[in-house]
């Protein structure tokens, strides 16, 4: 199961990688909207976010059955997508990063027991209630780096 989610998780990075390389500069850093991430915002999300699910699970690994995640308004995620942020750094350099993820993913998980991966605890999302470390791999890192992928895709179809 976890080597699925790593090969899936380091396909959808190199896809991203791939497409964002052929980008303009000026395409990479346009916003759709006000309300839209530029596709340098979502970079910088998937940059910040994946290490922080790895790091969640690592924590789950020690504590079983500790609570687990965060909000929308969780300060490292908001930082992360600033505008002061990803002015401060150069496509290179994000993609960088992002070839960087797919190794903390692969660290983070590869070795996570069936007993690990069954063993369930609270999330502090509502939304989520108490789940087993299997759907943080599930949900928030292997799927959730296929829908921003999705969501460049419709942030090129408004270009």
């Amino acid at each position: 199961m976890t080597q699925n989610a790593i090969t899936s998780t380091s396909e959808s990075i190199d896809r991203i990688i791939e497409t964002v390389k052929g980008l303009s500069e000026e395409t990479i850093r346009w916003k759709p909207s006000e309300e839209e991430w530029s596709i340098m915002q979502i970079l910088a999300h998937i940059a910040e976010a994946l290490p922080f699910w790895v790091e969640e699970i690592n924590q789950l690994v020690q504590s079983p059955g500790k609570e687990w995640g965060r909000n929308h308004l969780h300060k490292p995620r908001l930082q992360a997508v600033s505008p002061a942020a990803v002015d401060a750094i150069s496509v290179n350099e994000m993609l960088q990063k992002l070839e960087d993820v797919k190794q903390q993913v692969k660290d983070g998980i590869e070795n996570l027991t069936a007993e690990q991966l069954a063993a369930e605890a609270p999330s502090k999302n509502p939304n989520f209630g108490t789940k087993p470390m299997s759907f943080i791999i599930d949900h928030l890192i292997d799927q959730h780096v296929n829908k921003h992928e999705g969501q460049i895709q419709r942030n090129l179809s408004k270009r």
